[in-house]
Parts: C-alpha cells; sequence; structure tokens
C-alpha cells in the first residue's frame, strides 16, 4: 500500500509512518519544515516539503500520485492560536480533500477529536474551542465528499507505551485517554479494513485488542 500522511513528523504521523513502512508499505510524509525529513527518513519513509497552509490544490494532488490513501495527522499544535487552529486543522485538511480528488485517491483517514459534537461550553478557552470548531468543520467538509472516509476521534492523547487494547466505537463514549501509540496502530490497521470507510469513531484505551476492534466494525 502507498500511502501519504499529511503532518508527517507530527507526534501520531512519525508513529504511523515508522508502523506502515515497517510492515512494508509505501510511505511518503508531507512536512513544512526541512529539518524534519530526516526524522521521516530514518522511520523509514519518504518526506515531501509542502506547506499545507500556503500550497495549491494541484501542487498537494502532485503528491499524491500512485497513493492508496491519505491521512490527515497534522495540526497546529500547542502554542498556536484562533487562527492557525482554522488555516490548519480545517483547511489544510479540506485541501487534502480537494487534492484526493484531484489525484483519484479515493481513502481518506481523518485523525479529528473526541468533543467536536458538543459546543464548547461558555468560559471554554478561545483557542480550544476555536480547534473543536475546527476539527469539526473539517469532519462535515469531509463526510460532504464521495471519498471513502474514516474520521477517528482519540481521547486525551499520552505518550504511554501503547497497551495494544482499545475501546473503538461510534459516538457517544464517555471521555478517556489514549496513546499515541495505539492512536497509530489503529490508524495503520484501519487503512487495510475497508469496511470502516464511512464510520465515525471515537478511540480510548480499553479492553480488546485493536486489531479485533478494527476487525469488527462494519
Amino acid at each position: 500500500m502507498h500511502v501519504v500522511i499529511a503532518g508527517g513528523h507530527g507526534k501520531i504521523g512519525l508513529r504511523l509512518a515508522a508502523l506502515l513502512a515497517g510492515r512494508g508499505d509505501t510511505v511518503l510524509g508531507l512536512v513544512r519544515n526541512p529539518d524534519h525529513v530526516a526524522d521521516l527518513e530514518t522511520a523509514g519513509a519518504a518526506a515531501a516539503v509542502c506547506d499545507l497552509e500556503s500550497a495549491r490544490v494541484d501542487e498537494v494532488a502532485g503528491h499524491l500520485g500512485g497513493a492508496d490513501a491519505v491521512v490527515f495527522a497534522a495540526g497546529a499544535g500547542p502554542g498556536s492560536g484562533v487562527a492557525r487552529k482554522d488555516t490548519v486543522d480545517r483547511a489544510a485538511a479540506v485541501l487534502l480533500a480537494d487534492a484526493a480528488h484531484l489525484a483519484g485517491v479515493r481513502r481518506y483517514l481523518l485523525v479529528s477529536s473526541t468533543g467536536v459534537d458538543d459546543p464548547p461550553a461558555p468560559g471554554t478557552d478561545e483557542v480550544w474551542a476555536a480547534y473543536l470548531r475546527a476539527k469539526k468543520a473539517a469532519e462535515d467538509a469531509l463526510r460532504a465528499t464521495d471519498l471513502e472516509w474514516t474520521i477517528l476521534r482519540p481521547g486525551r492523547l499520552t505518550d504511554d507505551p501503547g497497551t495494544g487494547k482499545v475501546l473503538l466505537a461510534p459516538p457517544p463514549v464517555e471521555r478517556g485517554d489514549v496513546t499515541r501509540d495505539d492512536t497509530a496502530a489503529v490508524l495503520a490497521a484501519l487503512l487495510e479494513t475497508p469496511t470502516s470507510a464511512g464510520l465515525v469513531l471515537e478511540l480510548r484505551s480499553g479492553a480488546t485488542d485493536l486489531f479485533e476492534a478494527v476487525k469488527g466494525l462494519g
């Protein structure tokens, strides 16, 4: 399988790249910073410098030639303000969908966030509220396409070692944590599970083997 990861140097994207390359897939990570190329190459993936906040749709599509699937794992990251939550977490996700359509890539996995179905409560930090609104808008835009999309909503992400045990189910699901290791592993499994197309899935740490959890979808 040939997979392109937007946000290839992110904490989930880099883990996913290593997993996919390790199982023999061809992986290309899109990165904004040229200094991040070497880390992807060390993980066994190729890298292309492409700033999704300024790139044209045809430029992004040019990186998707021959791909079987795309994964949007990019994010504005800690310290970014309200504006970049929109330009990255929403607009860049939509740009990748448009580029996938142009390049003829049907499969699209979006890393979203839990909590997006509920309007931010009064008093919510404005940046966090903007993040949730951006993720929800990206989901809505993707669901309006004819792509074979899957939306994954992890809980609060941690850097603890993965357990291989998860709770994976359609919303609503109670709030909880999940490791980045397990999130990347679920994404890798979803890429090999066509029956997950068209599903919105919440992900938490749990008691079910993650491969069995993915296998039971659809």
